[in-house]
């Protein structure tokens, strides 16, 4: 090989590490500029968080203030529900009430209706016939059925014969002195009788009372 070979092959050698040098310097180059889109990205990418972040609390900042008026709205709509409700309850107590106090003694009167029918009858039937008995017998059957009428309402006669004085249930008319130790407080004799309605004294019984 002589001296113009050996140069020619430096020369390629020299062109062929210069060509792979000027690949690495462009691949570096490439390489760099990726790695500066890619902070680039990066960086465009926490801003945009970061910039969300901030709205984000900005909102939150908002939210107490939003929160309360829409709790305001709920409490205000459940307190004119409630207060409808309560007057409509009101109304209707208020109509039961009086329907109670105007039509209460509806079954009482349904109850003795039956009675004043048998009243009318002993009524027609004495004025047809002279029998003593007769007239006498239909009045304890109207009797005794008005007394099991009253007992069907909750009405019961207070007890009076042998039983103590008791001023929850009796009112002393008189006062009558020696009758003895035994009878001393005790209900000698029943003036007017009393009753209670549903355990409820509704008229006390008028006595007469040992002293």
């Amino acid at each position: 090989m002589n001296i113009d070979d050996e140069q020619v092959k430096t020369s390629s050698e020299s062109a062929a590490e210069k060509e792979k040098e000027s690949e690495k310097a462009e691949n570096q180059d490439n390489t760099a500029t990726e790695e500066a889109e890619e902070k680039q990205d990066t960086e465009a990418e926490e801003n945009a968080a970061d910039t969300d972040k901030e709205n984000e609390e900005k909102e939150e900042e908002k939210d107490p203030l939003a929160e309360a008026l829409k709790e305001i709205e709920i409490l205000k709509d459940k307190y004119l529900r409630s207060v409808a409700e309560f007057d409509n309850y009101r109304k209707r107590t208020l109509k039961e009430k009086t329907e109670l106090i105007l039509n209460g003694s509806e079954k009482a009167v349904q109850a003795f209706l039956p009675i004043i029918d048998d009243m009318e009858r002993a009524i027609e039937n004495a004025e047809k016939t002279d029998d003593i008995e007769v007239i006498r017998e239909g009045m304890k059957l109207i009797h005794q059925k008005t007394n099991k009428t009253m007992e069907s309402l909750g009405v019961k006669e207070i007890k009076t014969e042998d039983a103590d004085f008791d001023t929850d249930y009796h009112e002393a008319v008189a006062m009558v002195p020696g009758m003895g130790d035994d009878k001393k407080g005790k209900v000698l004799d029943c003036v007017q009788k009393g009753y209670t309605l549903n355990d409820k004294v509704i008229r006390h019984a008028k006595v007469a009372v040992g002293q």
